[in-house]
């Protein structure tokens, strides 16, 4: 019997001459174990009150998934909703349907591609085609047309409240690595909005060129610590 037991004690036992099991690399998300994924209700129920509440256009949608996902539920965390809405804009097609995408499929995989999409797009469909029908008898009173001009500047609003939200988490982890870094982000910043405003140049050009900058100024420091760090 002891023998037997010694037999499995080195059985189970890792050798000592077996490769060590390589560590993640530095740049790899670390999951949240502590948050519970969703289940098929619960995403489908939160979806479809997105769907529900998805007035004021895009910022004020985007703003209301930030919220439910980042803050309220914590399924994602800032800095990986902010990569996943940048990601959006450099694919062709609608942003807010690419990044309810992006998001079902990080929580449920296909099953939540599809819960997401449905709860986002059956309330919102709906609510617009009754709007619509009614907007066409409604539209030249008075009141509708003072509304209307207090929804533009609250729209807007919201959209400078996103885009503070969706660059803090970029800055700081940017002020984290390095100043230089966290210079780099400010100028990209600064200068892909006075791209967008005072030139013609396809967005996608922009974003484009962002990208790359950025790309080859980290790889360019990273070839330099490479070489300056003592082996």
């Amino acid at each position: 019997m002891a023998n037997l037991e010694a037999k499995v004690y080195l059985m189970l036992s890792p050798r000592s001459d077996s490769p060590p099991i390589p560590p993640p690399p530095p740049d790899a998300p670390t999951p949240d174990l502590t948050v519970p994924l969703p289940s098929s209700a619960l995403l489908l129920r939160v979806w479809l009150a997105l769907g529900i509440q998805s007035f004021g256009g895009g910022a004020a949608t985007l703003y209301l998934i930030r919220r439910a996902v980042v803050e309220q539920h914590k399924w994602i965390p800032d800095a990986e909703f902010a990569r996943d809405w940048a990601l959006c804009h450099i694919a062709p097609g609608m942003n807010l349907l690419g990044l309810t995408i992006l998001i079902g499929r990080r929580l449920a995989g296909a099953r939540g591609i599809a819960l997401c999409l449905l709860g986002l797009l059956l309330p919102s469909v709906t609510i617009t085609i009754i709007i619509t029908a009614l907007y066409a008898r409604i539209r030249d009173l008075a009141v509708v047309q003072a509304a209307l001009r207090g929804v533009i500047p609250a729209s807007v609003g919201l959209g400078a409240l996103m885009a503070v939200q969706l660059a803090r988490p970029l800055l700081a982890e940017s002020r984290s690595e390095r100043r230089a870094s966290l210079l780099l982000s400010g100028a990209l910043l600064i200068g892909t909005g006075l791209a967008a405003g005072l030139t013609r140049l396809p967005v996608v050009l922009i974003l484009c060129a962002s990208g790359g900058i950025s790309a080859l100024l980290r790889w360019r420091w990273r070839v330099v610590e490479e070489r300056t760090t003592p082996r």
